[in-house]
């Protein structure tokens, strides 16, 4: 075969693929509609949502009144400061209370299972 014959057959091979796209026949995938719709239960999902938000808000509380003993233990605050996250802390805590009796939450309902992790939340 002849270098000009070579040369034809490479330019072939690499154009052809690429040709077979530009070409009228080929076309983009189009995204097909779902043929059904999901069956979603709108309480459940209610109570998945606040479940999940009530979990976050339960370990920030938990990590705010921790922090807020560390600080109490080494003293750096006022007596007024000290009255003052407290009342914040149970109010905060009552908050909790009323939303999951609202939702029909229990506090175990609260704490994520991270599998080989444990729970999310402390459970002393």
């Amino acid at each position: 075969m002849t270098e000009r014959g070579e040369a034809a057959e490479l330019a072939a091979a690499v154009d052809g693929p690429a040709a077979a796209l530009d070409g009228p026949s080929w076309r983009a995938p189009r995204a097909k509609p779902l043929d059904r719709r999901l069956a979603v239960d709108q309480d459940s999902v209610e109570r998945g949502l606040a479940s999940l938000v009530l979990t976050v808000i339960e370990l920030l509380r938990q990590l705010m009144e921790r922090q807020a003993l560390r600080r109490v233990d080494l003293g750096d605050l006022t007596e007024e400061q000290v009255e003052r996250i407290g009342t914040t802390l149970m109010a905060l805590e009552e908050q909790m209370a009323e939303l999951r009796t609202y939702f029909g939450l229990a506090p175990e309902d609260l704490n994520l299972d991270l599998g080989p992790l444990g729970p999310l939340l402390p459970t002393d």
